[in-house]
């Protein structure tokens, strides 16, 4: 009896201490989520873009330009002579309004107030700080951005809402060059 109860206490003790088996992973095959909402956002730049190209279409006397980022824009007073334009770090000035595309003052620049903005730096909705770097001291431009360019999906909590495609009248005051401003 005794020699079985060690060998029994073996069996017993080998059978329960299996290691235990890993887990398969679970695939799952669903992005659709994910289509749906990337084909979602393209239908919506789609059909933001085809407005701002009808309002280009009809204004006769303004000359648009596209940028690269996807926004366009014209010059209500453009400097020739300079080529200095903002760039990583530099400080501006400049007073805007912010409008819905159809010319409906969202705010005014007078709301806005003058702003002194260190680029890339600071907040800043993502056309504006583009369309900054464009201008020279002493132009005003008008902007017209699609929804992912301004205030996207979030709208800015306050007066500006969902998917809200703007349009936007920026004068630019000063740029100070960031290596004047270093010690």
């Amino acid at each position: 009896m005794r020699q079985i109860f060690p060998i029994l206490s073996l069996l017993i003790l080998f059978f329960s201490c299996k290691t235990p088996e890993a887990r398969k992973p679970i695939t799952v095959k669903s992005g659709s989520f994910i289509s749906e909402s990337i084909n979602r956002n393209k239908q919506l730049a789609a059909k933001e873009e085809a407005r701002i190209q009808k309002i280009i279409d009809q204004d006769s006397t303004n000359n648009y330009i596209s940028s690269k980022g996807g926004f366009w824009y014209y010059y209500s007073t453009k400097d020739t002579i300079s080529n200095i334009q903002p760039q990583f770090g530099d400080i501006v000035n400049f007073n805007y309004d912010i409008k819905d595309l159809s010319g409906n003052v969202i705010y005014t620049k007078e709301e806005l107030d003058t702003v002194n903005y260190i680029i890339d730096k600071e907040e800043l909705f993502l056309g504006l700080r583009e369309g900054l770097k464009l201008m020279k001291a002493g132009e005003t431009v008008t902007f017209l951005f699609p929804s992912y360019q301004a205030y996207g999906y979030y709208g800015d909590d306050d007066k500006i809402g969902t998917n809200i495609p703007l349009m936007s009248k920026v004068t630019l005051h000063t740029i100070i060059k960031e290596s004047t401003t270093e010690n």
